[in-house]
């Protein structure tokens, strides 16, 4: 276990196959914040900032199935199997309803999560989250990138050479700039910890087949997001979107335009942010939620 995980109990649950997760630990009277990563992520994105909000909040980083160390073995890791997953954790793990905090993907499926259980969900915040907008000409490493994740064996050799061909430290480095992120900018011990976390990966065919999956079903609900915003349109109960003016992989323009149809919805947008602000701004990023849980009646009485 590392270090920082030492600040929190890290625990497997089994849901169906095995389910990592770290609580952070907090007032017992306070509202519960269950930490939701995105695609490539783990319960280590949020290292930086679950420390800081815990004195508030109890707080909660899930490792989605495919994801962390949960190791995937023969479950799908589509976005709707992870739906699942965060509902049923939410349901025998938490056994209360809570706030969702969701990056990327994890912005997706707790926005789905939300719609379909909203007696689960007592608010929301959106970190940079997969979302659809405007049409709009995408960042030229990112969009190759994701065509070659959508391509069916082309998208296995793709993760297979890469990591051939670079070290764990590299493709840590490498995730981080495509996510809009400058790795000297990030202290160097969560920068171990990932290194650390992808060398002890066990199945690794099976982590490659779990974030193919994940990214295959993301962008088929990126181009069909019917079901995706009929979700949206349905949730009533607080919801804050924060988005780095500098995200490359879902453009601010989108997020602005989601703003616009959700005039409710609180909406912070951070110049020279990129795609992981609890990464890149963790103290800023504690501040506006724990302002955002007081504003919304979410915090715990006297806080």
């Amino acid at each position: 276990m590392s270090e920082q995980e030492t600040a929190g109990r890290s625990t497997t649950v089994d849901l169906d196959g095995p389910v990592h997760y770290v609580d952070f630990g907090g007032p017992a009277d306070g509202p519960v914040l269950v930490l939701v990563h995105g695609l490539g992520g783990s319960h280590l994105n949020w290292d930086l900032f679950a420390p800081l909000v815990r004195e508030h909040a109890r707080v909660l980083a899930v490792d989605l199935p495919g994801f962390g160390r949960s190791e995937p073995g023969t479950r799908t890791a589509g976005v709707a199997a992870n739906v699942a997953v965060l509902h049923r954790f939410l349901d025998e793990v938490v056994g209360e309803p809570v706030v969702l905090v969701g990056n990327s993907m994890g912005g997706m499926i707790s926005v789905l999560e939300t719609g379909e259980h909203p007696e689960k969900v007592r608010g929301l915040v959106l970190l940079d989250p997969a979302i659809p907008g405007p049409r709009r000409a995408l960042d030229p490493l990112v969009a190759v990138t994701f065509a070659l994740y959508a391509l069916p064996f082309v998208g296995e050799r793709f993760l297979w050479w890469r990591r051939q061909r670079n070290s764990a430290l590299a493709r840590v480095r490498e995730m981080l700039q495509l996510c809009g992120v400058d790795p000297d900018s990030v202290p160097s011990e969560v920068i171990d910890r990932s290194v650390t976390l992808l060398e002890e990966r066990q199945d690794v065919a099976g982590m490659d087949k779990a974030f193919l999956a994940a990214a295959r079903s993301l962008l088929r609900l990126l181009a069909d997001p019917r079901r995706y915003r009929s979700a949206m349109a349905s949730i009533a109960v607080p919801v804050l979107l924060v988005h780095g003016d500098r995200d490359r992989l879902v453009p601010v323009a989108a997020a602005r335009d989601i703003s616009r149809q959700h005039p409710a919805w609180r909406y912070a947008e951070w110049a020279g942010v990129g795609h992981v602000p609890q990464l890149q701004e963790p103290q800023r990023l504690a501040t506006e939620v724990l302002a955002w849980l007081r504003e919304s009646a979410l915090a715990a009485p006297g806080a």
